[in-house]
């Protein structure tokens, strides 16, 4: 889907950006020092902004470019350089593409499925195989056939819908990492990363009804362009640069989580 955002008409959103708002998923030790290994820290962040209006559905296209283009967005938008440096968006956007992202699951039993005969023991041991490769990164063991491989005896562990949820989408990430990520041999840190990352990024609200806990935030995968091309969350497509935009409607909220795939770099 493009959004474009041409109706002048309408009362335009206001955004603030929220520098106090913290995100110990990505700032604990134990989780920098994962991240550090998944060859991710030191390329990915979270930002919070806050916005003035109800948030309809219906309008998420005109949402987004008024988000994209608003001043304390464009100037605080983080994003990384070819050269690895951290600065902002600061571009004028004038299209935008965007995925709707299921977000629906509110359990880690979701990943339950992994502890078959052939992917994960049950002691969480990751089983291994014979190296391949799949779009620069490094195939090693079955967790990750399954992640990316169609044809892979335990692909359909996970249906198609399954791999649009965000809990899904936020695990692969974590499992495939950076450039020179130095896999797990056990699951479990994989998913204690993931339950964390999700816990701060998604909200609930529970049913006074049926006291289901459920969620209410809203998901976007966005992919920004100006006039010289796609400027965010890189000039360059891939599979682990990414740029999800959460959405709570309630506290009327804008977390963002990016990462871009790369080497680390680092100055004297």
């Amino acid at each position: 889907m493009s959004a474009r955002g041409d109706d002048a008409s309408r009362p335009r959103y206001l955004f603030h950006h929220l520098p106090q708002k913290n995100f110990p998923s990505l700032e604990s030790r134990e989780n920098r020092d994962r991240l550090a290994q998944w060859s991710m820290d030191g390329r990915i962040t979270a930002q919070a902004f806050s916005f003035d209006q109800n948030f309809k559905g219906y309008q998420q296209e005109d949402f987004l470019m008024d988000f994209l283009n608003h001043p304390d967005v464009n100037s605080n938008l983080k994003k990384l350089s070819a050269s690895g440096q951290w600065t902002t968006l600061n571009t004028s956007v004038n299209k935008v593409e965007v995925k709707n992202i299921l977000c629906t699951e509110v359990s880690m039993s979701f990943f339950d499925r992994l502890f078959c005969e052939g992917v994960v023991r049950e002691n969480g041991y990751i089983v291994k195989c014979f190296d391949e490769y799949c779009d620069e990164m490094l195939i090693a063991d079955e967790l990750r056939k399954v992640l990316l491989l169609e044809d892979s005896d335990h692909y359909d562990l996970f249906s198609r819908s399954d791999r649009e949820e965000f809990l899904f989408c936020l695990f692969k990430h974590l499992c495939l990492g950076g450039t020179l990520c130095q896999y797990e041999d056990d699951l479990g840190p994989y998913l204690e990363t993931t339950k964390a990352l999700y816990k701060d990024l998604v909200s609930v609200q529970k049913d006074p009804e049926t006291k289901e806990i459920n969620i209410i935030s809203t998901v976007f995968k966005v992919s920004a362009y100006d006039v010289h091309g796609l400027c965010y969350p890189s000039s360059i497509s891939h599979e682990q640069t990414f740029a999800y935009l959460i959405v709570n409607p309630l506290k009327r909220h804008v977390y963002v989580l990016y990462h871009s795939f790369g080497t680390r770099f680092f100055c004297n």
